[in-house]
């Protein structure tokens, strides 16, 4: 591990911090120690970059009463830069976590939104673009919301949705409803929140919704996630699907899905690249569905199962 002694500026931190978090195991040390910087200084990434460039002062004057070269930004920079090789989330250290345009107030207590869910909200948004096109509005229900992000993405990208979104945890809704709160679209609307289980709420819409999007727990109970990040931090209600298969939630939600859906809806869920003919066949097998089929994400691996709401009545359960 190497340390920087006496005074020292943007670009030393920098090689310091990189060095630090390479030898602890981040992915990407040098971007990291980039937007904590960033973070630090109040500004945007490419603005330090921008800055660095023109060899600006990013980091102030010593602060009074501080050692030689360590003013208050170097002196957080450096406890960021021990957290985030401790394995602490990047998102969790900065507050916030980019998804699509958006940036999303996060931290513990609820799960990190991911670039690969932007591609489920992707199919989303076209349906709901497309519905909207046609008939001036399109409802739109996320199920299993966490911070808000596949909700709020619809939201603000799609003029005419009618977005409504629903989470069971108390941490997740909470940082759901700040995010909520902090992106209305062009006319001030918001979506609209509940706290909830998913496969019971939003009755009142039944039989109305356009497209119904979720990305529920589907981690099955003896699949320990392989980054340090998400084993540690991430909730883990909103990582394991339960069952044998990781696939119960799901289960509920694909009927919550079919209840709440027109005849031609859409249904879209994210899933492990593993479970690809599994989540067909639950999706099938309630035979509310056209013949489900599985998207990739920008990898190319099976992440998601996209089906058509048919016209079959559902027939309910008399022994639950």
């Amino acid at each position: 591990m190497t340390d920087v002694h006496g005074p020292v500026d943007a670009r030393q931190l920098l090689r310091w911090a990189s060095a630090e978090l390479a030898s602890a195991g981040v992915d990407s040390p040098r971007v990291d120690a980039e937007l904590l910087l960033a973070h630090v200084c109040g500004v945007s990434r490419s603005e330090l970059t921008h800055a660095l460039l023109l060899g600006r002062d990013v980091l102030g004057s010593p602060a009074a009463g501080s050692p030689v070269g360590e003013g208050a930004p170097q002196a957080r920079f450096r406890a960021l830069v021990a957290r985030r090789a401790a394995r602490e989330p990047l998102q969790h250290l900065t507050g916030s976590a980019p998804f699509r345009h958006l940036e999303l107030a996060v931290g513990p207590g609820v799960f990190v939104p991911r670039p690969e869910t932007e591609v489920v909200a992707q199919v989303a948004i076209d349906e709901a673009h497309r519905v909207a096109a046609e008939r001036g509005k399109a409802v739109v229900v996320d199920l299993c919301t966490g911070s808000g992000a596949i909700a709020l993405a619809v939201h603000t990208e799609v003029a005419g949705a009618q977005v409504h979104a629903v989470e069971l945890d108390a941490d997740a809704h909470t940082w759901a409803e700040h995010n909520v709160a902090a992106h209305p679209d062009a006319t001030g609307a918001r979506v609209t929140l509940v706290r909830g289980d998913a496969r019971r709420s939003f009755t009142d819409l039944d039989g109305t919704c356009d497209v119904v999007v979720s990305n529920p727990p589907y981690v099955p109970p003896d699949a320990v996630p392989k980054d340090v990040e998400v084993a540690r931090h991430d909730p883990a209600v909103a990582l394991y699907g339960l069952g044998p298969d990781g696939l119960e939630v799901p289960r509920g939600v694909t009927r919550a899905a079919a209840r709440l859906l027109v005849a031609g809806g859409l249904y879209v869920m994210e899933h492990a690249e593993v479970q690809d003919a599994a989540a067909r066949a639950m999706v099938d097998a309630t035979g509310l569905f056209d013949p489900a089929e599985t998207r990739s994400d920008l990898t190319g691996r099976p992440r998601m199962v996209v089906a058509r709401r048919n016209g079959s009545p559902i027939v309910e359960d008399s022994s639950s």
